[in-house]
């Protein structure tokens, strides 16, 4: 018993959190309420018939600080549910005489309210329940109290929450990575989306389960295709970038010309060309397309490489290689030095291949560390 209690105790309750997130989640939430209750002292003095700080704040600040890719944790979400919330609790509050009957209709039509504006926020429950419940204090603002102090606290923690998210290198408010598109400009969807689930499959699969889930659509069906994606890669973690890669890398030199880059390109017949710099190291790489648009220097067009080192799964490469836009991904060691490159081709390859391998796949020497030239795609 005692066993399972220590290995339970510190479990995450929420999918991907760490000890660390959730550190920075308390520091957050310290310094959000301390320095909006002290913004609101600073405004408004210490009256005693006037609310500088009102509760659900708190419940706020934890959506804020612990969970901000929640859809409930958005800047719409924070400042509107509350605000929102507030304005029904003191509406019910002037329109109903009996406590318990306002209270219910106040949380409840505050949920309707929420939900019809698309500002779900949990603690809202809780400005609404205080606009009813708040006693002579709240009932003599009217309808000042959702303004001030509520919305005014729900702005300022909100606007900490910024800050301290930049600060801490955490992005928010949380942006949905989009659906990926055809980059071509045919009607076709893209290459990773015509195979495996699709999108009504993932509505048909949440008909079914019934429930509400709180993670944002877009971010739903993300979690789903890298599950796919680590699943494939787990299945066949024996075949590693170096198993697969050209080990004759073309490349060029950072200072040659666009002449000398196109024609590496044609005669070799490749899409994608290693730029290294005056240590040899990778620096960026170019195409037919960039050269196309370059000047005399190569340097000024080249984009930023696409990489990968020898000893990850193979298959790890199949977002990058897929996207529309890569095709090759350049192998490097840990200085920066290239060691091979994989293309679409060489990728595809290996996976044709895949039901005729073995578990435990023959490794091949790594010939050197310094870059030599690139295998045709």
């Amino acid at each position: 018993m005692q066993r399972w209690v220590k290995s339970r105790l510190f479990v995450p309750m929420l999918a991907g959190a760490t000890l660390r997130e959730r550190l920075v989640a308390c520091l957050g939430a310290l310094i959000g309420i301390g320095l909006t209750a002290l913004i609101c002292s600073l405004l408004f003095g210490t009256n005693a018939s006037l609310p500088i700080l009102v509760a659900p704040m708190g419940a706020s600040a934890v959506l804020l600080f612990a969970v901000p890719t929640s859809p409930l944790a958005q800047p719409w979400s924070i400042v509107g549910g509350n605000t929102i919330s507030a304005l029904v609790g003191v509406a019910v509050a002037q329109l109903v005489a009996e406590p318990v009957l306002a209270a219910a209709l106040g949380v409840s039509l505050a949920i309707a309210a929420m939900s019809f504006t698309r500002s779900l926020h949990p603690p809202g429950g809780a400005s609404a329940l205080t606009a009813v419940l708040g006693g002579p204090a709240v009932a003599s603002m009217g309808f000042l109290y959702p303004f001030i102090p509520v919305a005014l606290n729900s702005m300022l923690l909100l606007a900490l929450g910024f800050i301290f998210h930049k600060l801490s290198r955490r992005g928010y408010p949380h942006m949905s990575v989009p659906v990926p598109v055809n980059t071509h400009g045919t009607l076709d969807p893209p290459a990773q989306l015509r195979v495996g689930f699709r999108e009504e499959d993932v509505d048909a699969a949440l008909a079914t389960l019934g429930e509400t889930f709180d993670i944002n659509r877009n971010d739903l069906d993300r979690l789903l295709r890298e599950v796919e994606l680590q699943t494939t890669i787990r299945s066949h973690r024996t075949l590693l970038c170096e198993d697969v890669m050209s080990r004759d890398v073309i490349y060029v030199d950072a200072g040659a010309s666009v002449l000398e880059a196109r024609a590496l390109l044609l005669d070799h017949n490749i899409r994608t060309l290693p730029v290294v710099d005056t240590s040899g190291r990778l620096a960026g790489t170019v195409g037919l397309r960039e050269l196309t648009l370059a000047g005399d220097d190569i340097r000024q067009t080249m984009s930023t490489a696409s990489t990968a080192a020898a000893d990850d799964p193979a298959l790890s490469l199949l977002p990058a290689l897929t996207d529309g836009r890569t095709h090759a991904v350049v192998i490097v060691d840990d200085d920066h030095f290239v060691l091979g490159l994989i293309t679409q081709t060489d990728l595809l390859a290996a996976m044709a291949r895949m039901p005729l391998l073995e578990p435990e796949t023959e490794r091949l020497e790594p010939v050197g560390s310094a870059p030599t030239m690139l295998a045709a795609e």
